[in-house]
């Protein structure tokens, strides 16, 4: 089993940053796949940025790609999210998630989530 616990989101200005956390807890962090997505009211979550801890490689989603970067310290289970240049539209429930399987732009591929973290960017 891994817990995971976001923390960080608020309510800010379009232009301004933010920095995601989600602290894990259970089994070893680094045999998984750790995604972020994110939730706006009346739509489908959608991924937004992951990271393959085995191999390092991580991947974003084409709308938040030059503004998000997603990171993690093994040390201290904890993964990141920081947001740049926010807009609008990047207003949403913003969702941690764990998961082994390598479709890791895919919601129902993961295995645990954390609870959410609320983001409420004004223009």
């Amino acid at each position: 089993q891994v817990q995971l616990v976001e923390s960080g989101g608020g309510l800010v200005q379009a232009g301004d940053s933010l920095r995601l956390s989600c602290a894990a807890s259970g089994r070893t962090f680094n045999r998984y796949t750790m995604g972020w997505f994110r939730q706006a009211p009346g739509k489908e979550r959608e991924f937004v940025a992951a990271i393959n801890w085995r191999g390092g490689a991580s991947y974003y989603a084409d709308s938040v790609k030059g503004r998000f970067t997603i990171s993690g310290d093994n040390a201290k289970n904890t993964l990141y999210l920081q947001m740049s240049s926010l807009k609008p539209e990047d207003t949403a429930v913003y969702y941690c998630a764990a998961g082994t399987s390598t479709m890791v732009t895919m919601a129902r591929e993961y295995d645990y989530w954390g609870q959410g973290t609320q983001v409420t960017v004004s223009s």
